[in-house]
């Protein structure tokens, strides 16, 4: 246990000195199972990991969805579904903040990235928020928090990871994270009218728009819609594997981008590029904590948690609790990613050990760090809000983010009450 101890506090040492996260965990990993077996046995370890992980058909799923998303993202899919939103329920009062959360959503199954989604969305939302008067509290917040959306939506890579360090079935935890992603919509949206309803000013209603041409919106999107409902749905019915699926949906990704006349020399260059620097990232993410884990593993600290933990007379649900107290510390801290690498090998055997889903707890774990990313002092897309809105106090940005932040507090709650909200699903369609 004391090695472990040793481990996890020299890794949170040269995460907070800025060393790259895939180097912190690789270096402890090595290092820690070095002191353990021998100099040998570790370096020998750390190729047989790299090499699996880089093998494993699973891993596929990375760079497939990664290059869907970035195609997709390409065509400027972004702006037709805030306009659609906009149409539909800019009229209302607080309606463009609704429409900014809805869309947000859409644009989150497209690229699975919070940080992306806060980006390009704050990109076009913020803008015509600002043009119909909206407060910069409530806009900037409704920004950094619809575009947490991005990593519990799926094709979620955050989900992806944890399905990879866990060995959890990907299309159960796609499924699973459906109804909490709902939830998730519809808490913001409910933070955003709690928000107009306490003070009207912040959000005015729009001009309304006719239903020809709310339905005209509608024809930009549906490819978008039609290609997602195939690859998710295949997922679901069990007609192809999520490796078989991210394939699909990138090759129709292209077609799209072809049909559309957005496929040029230039976007496709731009398009691999991306994609290829955001898999390496991924792939030296992941390597580095699968040697962390081995480390652990070997260590025998989870066993030894585990044990206490079970001898403790705690009831299983308050070991939840107290986890789930953990991450929301950690997620005002640091960055999700690091969040779950650096927990995820010592947590994942406590929560199994006392009879609970991995799927379920790949869920929690999802939500709790999408509200680690909005939770002050340091959530990141408060902070990625700021930088594309230099204009807007941080003050300004924190004092709206409350409600989110309380709704995001609530789901959490639910989701940890009522497994079955997740675990639904993956039982309907995975029998």
């Amino acid at each position: 246990m004391a090695m472990a101890l040793a481990g996890f506090a020299l890794s949170f040492v040269l995460i907070f000195m800025r060393v790259p996260i895939a180097v912190a965990l690789g270096v402890t990993g090595v290092i820690g199972f070095g002191m353990l077996t021998g100099w040998k046995q570790s370096f020998v370890m750390l190729g047989l990991t790299t090499r699996e992980a880089a093998m494993s058909y699973s891993m596929v799923v990375i760079p497939l969805f990664v290059l869907m998303g970035n195609l997709i993202a390409a065509t400027g899919v972004s702006r037709e579904l805030f306009r659609a939103a906009q149409a539909f329920i800019g009229h209302r009062r607080g309606g463009l903040a609704n429409a900014t959360v809805l869309s947000c959503g859409g644009f989150a199954m497209v690229c699975g990235s919070s940080v992306a989604t806060v980006v390009t969305m704050g990109k076009v939302a913020l803008p015509s928020m600002s043009a119909a008067g909206y407060k910069d509290s409530l806009s900037s917040a409704t920004i950094a928090g619809g575009a947490t959306l991005g990593i519990i939506i799926p094709p979620s890579v955050m989900l992806v990871i944890y399905g990879i360090m866990t060995e959890t079935h990907i299309g159960k935890l796609y499924a699973a994270a459906l109804i909490p992603g709902l939830i998730g919509v519809l808490g913001y949206m409910g933070a955003v009218w709690w928000t107009v309803w306490r003070d009207p000013a912040a959000g005015p209603a729009s001009a309304k728009v006719s239903w020809p041409a709310r339905m005209r919106t509608l024809l930009d999107i549906w490819p978008v819609a039609v290609l997602f409902a195939f690859v998710l749905g295949g997922i679901y019915s069990g007609v192809f594997t999520a490796a078989e699926a991210a394939g699909i949906g990138s090759f129709g990704a292209f077609v799209l981008a072809w049909m559309r006349g957005k496929l040029t020399l230039k976007l496709l260059q731009d398009v691999f590029i991306e994609t290829a620097q955001s898999t390496a990232i991924i792939f030296g993410l992941l390597i580095g904590a699968l040697v962390f884990t081995e480390f652990l593993n070997y260590t025998g600290a989870h066993k030894g948690l585990l044990s206490f933990v079970q001898d403790s007379g705690f009831a299983p649900f308050t070991v939840i609790l107290v986890i789930c107290a953990v991450y929301i510390v950690l997620g005002a801290l640091m960055e999700e990613l690091s969040m779950v690498l650096l927990t995820v090998p010592l947590f994942f055997p406590i929560v199994t050990g006392l009879g609970y889903d991995a799927v379920w707890f790949g869920v929690l774990l999802i939500v709790l760090c999408e509200l680690g990313m909005i939770a002050p002092p340091v959530g990141m897309n408060l902070f990625v809000v700021r930088s594309i809105a230099p204009h807007i106090p941080i003050k300004t940005i924190l004092h709206g983010i409350v409600p989110f932040v309380a709704a995001d507090v609530l789901r959490v709650f639910v989701i940890a009450s009522f497994p079955i909200l997740s675990l639904f699903l993956p039982g309907l369609f995975f029998k």
